[in-house]
């Protein structure tokens, strides 16, 4: 009778450890999707942030860029592009390195770079001009002689006055031997009314003038 009794208890013991292990289980079910949510909830925070602050550099950017137009100061208008033009490279996370001079020897300035940026692990020397007329071959075919000094390095040549065709034509030769992609400010402008993004705007224009031959397309703005 005591045997079982003792049989009986321990069934029951094993019964109520069965509850708390289940009930144990769902606990620690609940408390890990409490934490998913939490981690979801935190996760999205942090992304609509990061769109506010998106937003608002874009804004601020057009805003400095836009202002530039009223700039009757070359020097002072060119200095203010180059460090623009820099945040909006490092805005969608191009890597850059800002306007630097290259100096001889005995010091003298030997080459002044307006930036470079990397873009899918290959590196483009950065040219920015804003003069009253359209570019030509001379000022091409310096920047060119930069690109061609420099084993791989690609081109990236933006102008805030257009390219002259011969200039355009001269780049396009340039494309057998070295990637040079040409850009004119005003589609930054609007890149930045837009809120587009800077990395997937210069992809583009790099696989047209890889594939199509084209150094000068105006994406989203072509027709």
């Amino acid at each position: 009778m005591l045997a079982c009794r003792q049989l009986k208890a321990k069934g029951l013991v094993a019964d109520v450890r069965k509850v708390v292990n289940v009930k144990d289980s769902f606990t620690r079910i609940q408390q890990e999707r409490d934490a998913e949510r939490q981690e979801e909830r935190a996760r999205r925070l942090v992304e609509s942030a990061l769109v506010v602050r998106r937003r608002n550099q874009c804004k601020d950017l057009h805003a400095r860029l836009s202002a530039l137009f009223s700039e009757t100061d070359p020097h002072r208008r060119g200095t203010a592009l180059e460090k623009i033009l820099n945040e909006v490279f490092a805005m969608d996370g191009l890597l850059i390195r800002e306007s630097f001079v290259l100096r001889r020897d005995d010091g003298q300035a030997a080459e002044q770079i307006d930036g470079v940026i990397e873009l899918d692990g290959a590196q483009y020397l950065v040219e920015m001009k804003w003069w009253a007329t359209a570019l030509g071959v001379d000022a091409a075919s310096r920047h060119l002689v930069r690109v061609y000094g420099r084993g791989e390095v690609r081109g990236l040549f933006i102008s805030a006055s257009g390219f002259a065709l011969p200039a355009i034509d001269e780049c396009e030769r340039a494309l057998t031997q070295r990637v040079i992609v040409l850009g004119e400010l005003r589609e930054l402008v609007v890149l930045l009314e837009r809120q587009d993004n800077v990395v997937t705007w210069l992809r583009e224009k790099v696989r047209r003038a890889t594939v199509d031959r084209k150094p000068l397309t105006r994406p989203g703005l072509d027709v």
